[in-house]
């Protein structure tokens, strides 16, 4: 069995460049995830109140640990661009694989429109503070144009830029935390006065996971550089899990300030943009203010830029393997970037950040980012299943399997219901969507995938086979 394999034959095409290493990886997905500790995750405590969104932080970061150690172990091994996408293509087929391109490229490139809609918003408020009036609008439009032509240019130099605007971004958080003086908790902090029971009961919290997403969602991006980083095996891994540890320190720290200074109705109110930079606002300190809007307008460009680079690696994979039109699978002949696809996305994240509320961009990215994470557990039995421990070369192999599959599968459907419970009809109008597009990616696109082609990595024959 181990001298038949499925690898595909050898192409001239020109290829994306190995230039990253663990840094670039952790800098990805952290990068991307990091904004949602300075904006969005709040809008949980408007659900269930700050214990009810303390409970979501842990439990999603449950779920996220999960789809982390997952992660890990079959990108390192399927090491190809489109990231989920190309292990649904190898475990799965077609039809999955398309659908979960999708989930991906719409989960990033709304989250980049949320994060340009709140650079702007952001820039606005601190000229604002200097006297002035501006429109936001134009900081968000120049924001996207110098990102997109960041990528543009190169991954290694993005995925650097990244790699230093997202530690200063997560230096912030640090600072305004022994800032506050934790240790003498009533100096400054108020938690005795500002917290309350759950003011919603049970069903709040649970309605609390739906925005509990956000301390975390992205996290999974790291696998888009799968086909970019020198070493697979060990950047992936190291990578993101790193990155979710950073993030679970991070979601923790940034509750524990923001429910200290600021009140629970006001923290869950809809126009809350940055509760962080609130935070800091309020204590009085000018160096907090100021090192609070820095950390988190370097959170949401490096959040936009990291966007950017995962949307076009899924579109482009996409385009590759015949998916969707060859034209977007082109690599720029000196740059080695999907430039075709960077270049389409950007007018869609233009419109959504200039034209919806963040709220409902917010939901757009998690409802299509479940979805993806739905699939994974079946991805993951599947993997083990058709390639047990000892068929293939594994870069990492992940503990307790299949405990961690099945939590991953349990936590995404009770937050579907959190979803549902505030924005069912949104929930509904995407899932019309994904079968819309599956049904035409079924008849009018299927004719031209060649399946052949569909297995890149020279494995033997799946078990049973």
């Amino acid at each position: 069995m181990a001298e038949q394999t499925m690898a595909a034959p050898s192409s001239q095409r020109i290829q994306l460049l190995k230039v990253l290493g663990p840094a670039h990886v952790w800098a990805l997905g952290v990068g991307i995830v990091l904004v949602g500790e300075f904006m969005g995750w709040n809008y949980a405590v408007g659900k269930g109140g700050a214990y009810g969104a303390l409970i979501a932080c842990w439990v999603i970061g449950l779920l996220y640990t999960c789809v982390a150690m997952i992660d890990s172990e079959i990108t390192s091994t399927v090491a190809a661009a489109g990231g989920q996408y190309a292990q649904a293509k190898h475990t799965i087929g077609p039809l999955m694989a398309f659908n979960v391109g999708l989930y991906l490229v719409l989960a990033y490139t709304m989250l980049e429109a949320g994060d340009v809609q709140v650079a702007g918003q952001l820039i606005q408020i601190g000229i604002g503070e200097l006297g002035s009036t501006v429109d936001w609008i134009p900081f968000t439009v120049l924001s996207l144009a110098i990102l997109a032509w960041l990528n543009y240019r190169g991954v290694f130099m993005t995925l650097t830029v990244n790699f230093v605007i997202t530690a200063a971004a997560f230096l912030t958080i640090i600072i305004l935390f022994i800032g506050l003086k934790p240790w003498n908790p009533h100096e400054i902090m108020r938690h005795t006065e500002l917290l309350t029971d759950l003011p919603y009961g049970w069903l709040g919290v649970i309605a609390a996971f739906h925005f509990g997403i956000w301390f975390y969602l992205g996290i999974e991006g790291t696998c888009q550089a799968a086909e970019e980083v020198r070493s697979p095996g060990r950047a992936l891994p190291l990578g993101t899990m790193t990155g979710i540890i950073t993030l679970l320190i991070a979601a923790g720290l940034t509750w524990y300030v923001c429910v200290g200074m600021l009140p629970w109705e006001y923290l869950g109110w809809d126009y809350t943009l940055a509760p962080l930079f609130d935070a800091a606002r309020v204590s009085g300190s000018t160096f907090l203010h100021v090192a609070l809007f820095v950390g988190t307008l370097f959170s949401a460009i490096a959040s936009a830029n990291g966007c950017i680079n995962d949307a076009a690696r899924a579109w482009f994979s996409m385009g590759r393997d015949r998916y969707l039109p060859q034209w977007f699978g082109a690599v720029h002949p000196r740059y080695r970037t999907p430039y075709r696809s960077i270049v389409f996305l950007i007018p869609i994240a233009a419109i959504f950040a200039l034209k919806v509320p963040l709220a409902q961009i917010i939901t757009f990215s998690i409802l299509s980012g479940l979805l993806n994470y739905t699939f994974m557990p079946i991805n993951m039995w599947n993997f083990r299943k058709k390639w047990p421990i000892g068929s293939i070369r594994r870069g990492f192999e992940h503990p307790f399997h299949p405990l961690p599959a099945a939590v991953l599968l349990s936590l995404c459907i009770i937050t579907f219901f959190a979803v549902y419970l505030g924005y069912g009809r949104q929930l509904l109008a995407m899932m019309f969507f994904y079968i819309i597009a599956s049904l035409w990616f079924h008849f009018r696109r299927y004719q031209f995938v060649r399946r052949g082609d569909q297995f890149t990595m020279a494995w033997p024959k799946p078990l049973g086979y």
